[in-house]
């Protein structure tokens, strides 16, 4: 009986040999066992739960007809999957049918434990040395404490609280961030995972950056131990993948990343994986990843608003142990608006200035650093400039400032417009009455008065023009 099967078999294998690439071949073919022939039945053995997966996908039908061929219209194929495999102890198998449909095969339920044992290499420890605990790979100095809570960030940061909370028993799974450059999504993630770290120390933790998994998938081929590095990782509780959107034309890694995310899924793990950009805006990833991507919670990370930016700069201050005046902070708040990477470097720098320099850190020393941490975006204080500030301020129209409308708050709007370009530009009483709306110099002259007279009367008038004025100042 094992030379018929063995027979059968090599007949097989002869036939796929022919019709796939050699190193295909190589990976998936040579490691299976002819095991039994039962009847029209043949038995092969497989080294894991993914060598069933990936043979059932990718070359199922290939199988089925090689079988066929060998065995008649009857003749079907079944798996013995080894489940642990042991130097001190018996491997234990399961037998699995082949389904005849890839896509089938993915969303069946699989109840057999893989359990991380003695013999997988964990490709995070150096060849050579004694192997460890896996290490998380986490920054401990990401925390939810110092993860500054804002509009632009309040969904994201509160999904990661209750995936941190009970990871893998939430509806969100996986847990997507994605935002620009320096907006978090790292520190958000690194957060997650010393979170669980700390309340759930049973869990295994793992953060990786897509890059590091696509080097250490490149190794694992280049020394054919690809079955350990796919264990690995499947053994894994909480995975947490940096850049994602880094897989872009890697078909390969994607494939295993695939089979790991849908093991990990299936088994009620936790996946947390990050991105510049949605899940519909990415290129260059297969289908099938992306539709998974968006089977829980994608939660974005946008610029933060000025007041956010102001939070964060304090919060950092104040981990240093410095204290710095409101107006240094709202002015480096205000010029950098682009991300919160450069805004914590730039108060870096600025710290380094007043240490180096021996010089006391005050709104003079922040706008002399800023000149040459950001681009030159200064702008000359013109008519127009003001007219946007404070219609953006009350917002109103701008060409509602310029008719011939009595309402209230367009009337305060260009009073108030007319006020800060005599003050702040070198225009006449004439052109600025022109600019305005084609009126006379005596209009202007009423509408400054009207506006000093209300600044002396009217606490919250006073505020809005203050309001206004440094808003002109930071610019």
């Amino acid at each position: 009986m094992e030379k018929t099967c063995t027979n059968v078999w090599n007949s097989c294998l002869q036939i796929i040999k022919d019709n796939i690439p050699a190193q295909s071949f190589k990976t998936w073919f040579e490691p299976i066992k002819a095991l039994r022939m039962e009847g029209s039945v043949l038995t092969i053995q497989v080294p894991s739960l993914f060598f069933y997966e990936w043979l059932e996908e990718h070359y199922v039908g290939l199988l089925r007809k090689t079988i066929k061929k060998q065995l008649g219209d009857e003749g079907r194929l079944e798996y013995n999957i080894v489940v642990e495999q042991s130097s001190s102890s018996k491997p234990y198998t399961t037998n699995m049918p082949s389904n005849g449909n890839g896509a089938e095969s993915k969303n069946q339920s699989m109840p057999i434990p893989i359990s991380i044992n003695k013999d997988i290499k964990n490709p995070f420890v150096i060849p050579g040395l004694k192997k460890l605990n896996v290490d998380p790979q986490l920054n401990r100095n990401y925390t939810f404490e110092n993860f500054v809570e804002g509009d632009c960030n309040r969904l994201a940061r509160s999904a990661g609280y209750a995936v941190a909370a009970k990871p893998g028993g939430t509806s969100f799974n996986p847990l997507m961030i994605y935002g620009g450059v320096g907006l978090g999504k790292t520190h958000l993630a690194h957060a997650i995972g010393n979170e669980i770290r700390n309340t759930l120390p049973d869990k295994l933790v793992l953060y990786v950056s897509c890059e590091k998994f696509t080097q250490q998938f490149v190794d694992a081929l280049k020394h054919n131990n690809i079955n350990d590095f796919v264990n690995f990782y499947q053994a894994i509780d909480v995975l947490i993948m940096d850049d994602v959107h880094n897989f872009a034309g890697k078909e390969k890694t994607q494939d295993f990343f695939f089979h790991i995310f849908n093991h990990l899924h299936q088994s009620g793990k936790q996946l947390i994986i990050t991105s510049d950009k949605a899940p519909k805006d990415l290129s260059g990833l297969e289908e099938r990843l992306l539709s998974r991507f968006k089977w829980g919670l994608s939660a974005d990370l946008q610029i933060p608003d000025l007041e956010t930016r102001m939070a964060i700069l304090k919060n950092k201050i104040y981990q240093d142990g410095i204290e710095l005046s409101n107006d240094v902070v709202e002015y480096v708040a205000h010029n950098i608006d682009n991300n919160v990477r450069e805004l914590e470097g730039a108060m870096v720098s600025l710290l380094a200035q007043s240490t180096l320099n021996r010089k006391e850190i005050d709104l003079n020393l922040a706008k002399q650093m800023l000149k040459n941490f950001v681009k030159n975006s200064s702008k000359e204080i013109s008519m127009e400039y003001i007219q946007s500030l404070v219609c953006e301020y009350f917002e109103v129209p701008i060409e509602m400032v310029k008719s011939q409308t009595r309402k209230r708050e367009i009337v305060q709007a260009r009073q108030i417009s007319m006020y800060l370009a005599k003050a702040h530009t070198k225009s006449s009483l004439k052109s600025i009455g022109t600019f305005f709306g084609g009126r006379d110099h005596s209009t202007v002259i009423y509408a400054c008065q009207t506006v000093e007279d209300l600044i002396d009367t009217d606490k919250k008038f006073k505020g809005y023009v203050a309001d206004i004025q440094k808003k002109l100042k930071m610019s």
